[in-house]
């Protein structure tokens, strides 16, 4: 006569949430899942939702998706929610570390492309530079493949004010990679990174590990890595290589200096 849920409105069967704390820079917290505790140092948005930013003692940063109850303080479970952030005085720095320019439109696109020959090359390229790049009327294309170098020059035809630079992975003396990029004429540059993939050149402090393990030849690298790392599968361990990268501080110098060469190539006067 009573029902199979006699106990649902008794106190001790309730649930109670846990209390919202606004996550306010230099904020302490525990990861409830992980048992990382960090001070909240930024966010991040993306597809997945919004994050948030730990660094711990070491410096080390992790991103933690910002969900009910999934954090501790003092020992108790919290729920953080982004804290409304007043604007700072002076002048502000963008991903790239360049001064970031508030309320100024985007220039008109120039003539001149960066062309990126990996997917996850162009998109960190975009994470990093991207505020930069729209100021200058810069614009990013992914490649889809060095093979296709010849013909996409052949029906772009650079010329004065029509520059193309080229970012390109695993840029080396003898590889085949080297050999596609030789005599393109005075308005193409190619610069790239000695890595085999561009998931190498974000370095290891800022995903958590201390150093990228070393694949064996003829292994699909990035299936490797995520199998070490216990990443899950490349598409999981993407997600969490792009999400560590929040500035230039997180790439290697090889990356860091190659793009900055073609961005000064791009837009040098002429």
């Amino acid at each position: 006569m009573y029902g199979s849920d006699i106990l649902a409105g008794h106190s001790r069967m309730r649930k109670v949430p846990a209390p919202q704390v606004p996550a306010e820079r230099g904020l302490v917290v525990e990861d409830a899942a992980t048992g990382y505790c960090g001070a909240v140092v930024g966010f991040e948005r993306t597809y997945d939702g919004d994050f948030v930013r730990l660094e711990d003692a070491a410096r080390t940063t992790r991103l933690f998706a910002l969900r009910e109850a999934a954090f501790l303080i003092d020992g108790k479970r919290v729920t953080l929610v982004r804290a409304a952030v007043a604007p700072k005085a002076g002048p502000s720095r963008s991903a790239s570390g360049s001064t970031r320019v508030e309320g100024l439109r985007a220039r008109t696109a120039r003539a001149s492309r960066i062309w990126v020959e990996g997917v996850h090359d162009a998109a960190l390229v975009e994470r990093v530079w991207g505020h930069d790049l729209r100021v200058e009327g810069v614009v990013v294309e992914h490649l889809e493949g060095l093979d296709n170098l010849g013909e996409r020059l052949a029906e772009f035809e650079p010329g004065p004010g029509r520059r193309v630079g080229v970012l390109v992975d695993h840029l080396v003396t003898g590889s085949k990679e080297s050999k596609l990029t030789t005599s393109l004429g005075p308005h193409v540059l190619v610069t790239g990174h000695p890595y085999i993939d561009v998931w190498e050149a974000v370095r290891p402090k800022a995903v958590g590990i201390a150093a990228w393990p070393r694949i064996p030849r003829g292994e699909d690298w990035k299936t490797g890595i995520c199998r070490e790392l216990g990443w899950g599968s490349p598409r999981d361990g993407w997600r969490r290589v792009y999400e560590s990268v929040s500035s230039f501080r997180d790439l290697e110098a090889p990356l860091i200096g190659a793009v900055e060469q073609l961005v000064d190539f791009v837009t040098e006067p002429q």
